[in-house]
């Protein structure tokens, strides 16, 4: 199964890409009142034990580098939607390759 997910394109700009054991985002919040919302995410990350889970880099014009751990990807995909950041979260089946 492959997590999948939609965004509000008037609200944020999302890109990712895998990179080896990574995933990496490029976000660029648009809109009030979501400017604080990715500070918001970094602190819960920041709350647990393990430095390197979610990085998150702040850019002016409220853009971030995200990188994300692969065992950390739902984690984060879920803080997103969390602050409404995404507007659908869910699990997709992947194509059978023969």
């Amino acid at each position: 199964m492959k997590l999948t997910y939609e965004w509000n394109k008037d609200v944020v700009d999302i890109s990712e890409v895998s990179v080896a054991n990574e995933f990496e985002f490029k976000i660029r919040i648009l809109t009030e009142p979501y400017f604080e919302s990715m500070k918001l995410i970094q602190k819960s990350f920041e709350a647990n034990d393990i430095i390197t889970d979610v990085l998150i880099y702040p850019y002016n014009n409220h853009e971030y580098q995200v990188v994300v751990r692969k065992d950390f990807y739902e984690d984060f995909i879920l803080q997103l939607c969390k602050y409404q950041l995404l507007t659908k979260v869910e699990w997709k089946e992947e194509p059978q390759h023969s």
